[in-house]
């Protein structure tokens, strides 16, 4: 039996090889480590990872896939969350914690929320994007000043770009018996969609695929640069040349199709896919953490500061004691290029951070690094479904078969496995966030990989 191909050693792509049977894979990377997203960087005694990755899968199989892959060493706790507005600290869903929200905004929330679900109770209103949505979901006031500012930084866009298909249970949609109680106080239940997470207790997030990656038939350092879908080959930056029989990509998309002999209307539908970058400042300080939660939103607009986590708060183990590691995210994107140099971002960051109290004073730092990560977040703008309807058409003609939900936001992974789409014959698979193109978690991955298998399989 001729071996699958993978291209990239992330998540997905070690998930499918596990799946399939690493004698039947082999795996074509183009870093020399494993990981991809979830690769962990050690510096210092501090273990950082791409983000504050953290496991909330509903999924029995991959809780124990996860935990049987580090020896059942995780640790298990309810997840701490907070926004940062303006030098108020407002737990998280801010929308259901208005208490919290200084006056008078606070009120001018409240009554605007109140008012315009009294409106849409007497019309319907059309939804046409995601501003809308915020403005049916929070009122207008709350939506202008927090959802639309943290989704201009975060997603890097304004709110009217973005489609709603991708929401789902993401974002609280609260009723009003929630508003007005969290106006007058704390709500007795937590209403954000994480509530207990599971962590690696050593070793950074990655610790949940190392065995995979052990195991695995690698080839590092392998970067494509050429790939001719009607030839079934692949040259490499390092000098090899690879024909394949069955190929699964988890690279991103719009890299596989720009590297390919895919027509030049398919290369500008991939040009067209809009995606997400982020710039991760690492700040090592010797002073213990200042705050309790796992991470933080700033909803501040003048702040680069976007998401904020400590990585000794995901795990005692992830820094030496007594100090802090303290990760800032800050995003950018074709609709929010990069203007600013890295330095002039880290030393902002640094003084915002000091700001919000987590960092005592430049005089504590040990380092501070960044890192650059070209693929964040996949952008749901209103001509993703498009562009990739006109990719995936064309790829079926090389090898691909649509799914039936290939254009979905996400996998519903209890239909998925009930009433697969057949994989077999198929020569070309795709597989992961930037290969789908979706809002795919960890446990996402996971889970393609072994859909794949059954599918190509039986």
């Amino acid at each position: 039996m001729s071996k699958t191909i993978i291209l990239g050693a992330g998540l997905a792509g070690l998930s499918a090889a596990y799946h399939i049977g690493y004698d039947q894979c082999k795996i074509f990377e183009k870093n020399s480590y494993a990981g991809g997203h979830i690769h962990t960087e050690f510096t210092n005694g501090f273990t950082f990872d791409e983000g504050p990755h953290v496991s909330f899968t509903k999924s029995k199989y991959v809780k124990e896939l996860f935990a049987q892959n580090i020896d059942e060493a995780f640790l298990e706790y309810p997840v701490k969350t907070t926004n940062y507005y303006k030098g108020n600290w407002i737990p998280h869903p801010a929308q259901s914690n208005l208490h919290a929200v200084p006056e008078p905004l606070r009120t001018r929330c409240l009554e605007n929320f109140l008012n315009s679900r009294e409106a849409a109770s007497h019309k319907d209103k059309v939804i046409l994007n995601y501003a809308d949505w915020l403005n049916a979901a929070f009122g207008e006031i709350f939506a202008n000043e927090f959802s639309r500012k943290y989704t201009e930084k975060y997603w890097t866009t304004h709110p009217e770009n973005l489609s709603t298909n991708w929401v789902g249970g993401r974002i609280f949609y609260p009723n009003i018996k929630e508003v007005s109680e969290g106006f007058l106080k704390p709500l007795s239940q937590e209403t954000h969609y994480v509530t207990e997470i599971r962590y690696p207790k050593e070793g950074g997030y990655f610790s949940y695929a190392r065995k995979w990656a052990k195991k695995a038939n690698i080839h590092f350092e392998s970067e494509l640069k050429i790939i001719s879908f009607m030839n079934r080959e692949m040259v490499f930056a390092n000098g090899l040349v690879k024909k394949y029989d069955q190929l699964i990509s988890t690279i991103p998309l719009p890299i596989l199709i720009k590297s390919s002999d895919a027509p030049s209307n398919i290369k500008e539908a991939a040009d067209n896919l809009n995606c997400s970058s982020v710039l991760l400042v690492n700040v090592m300080a010797d002073h213990p953490t200042q705050r309790t939660e796992n991470w933080i939103y700033v909803y501040d607009e003048d702040k680069f500061s976007t998401r904020i986590n400590c990585t000794e708060l995901l795990s005692p183990f992830n820094a030496p004691i007594n100090q802090t590691g303290i990760q800032v995210e800050v995003y950018f994107s074709f609709y929010k290029p990069l203007k600013n140099s890295i330095d002039e971002i880290k030393d902002a960051v640094i003084n915002e951070i000091i700001e919000m109290g987590l960092l005592k004073g430049k005089e504590w730092i040990v380092e501070v690094q960044a890192k650059w990560v070209q693929w964040a977040n996949i952008i749901f703008d209103h001509h993703r479904e498009k562009n990739l309807e006109i990719i995936f058409n064309w790829l079926t003609s090389v090898g691909l078969k649509r799914e039936a939900d290939d254009l979905e936001h996400a996998t519903n992974w209890e239909n998925k496995f009930g009433k697969h789409d057949s994989l077999k014959g198929a020569d070309l698979i795709l597989s992961g966030r930037f290969a789908q193109w979706k809002y795919y978690w960890t446990d996402d991955c996971v889970l393609r990989g072994k859909w794949i298998n059954e599918s190509i399989n039986g």
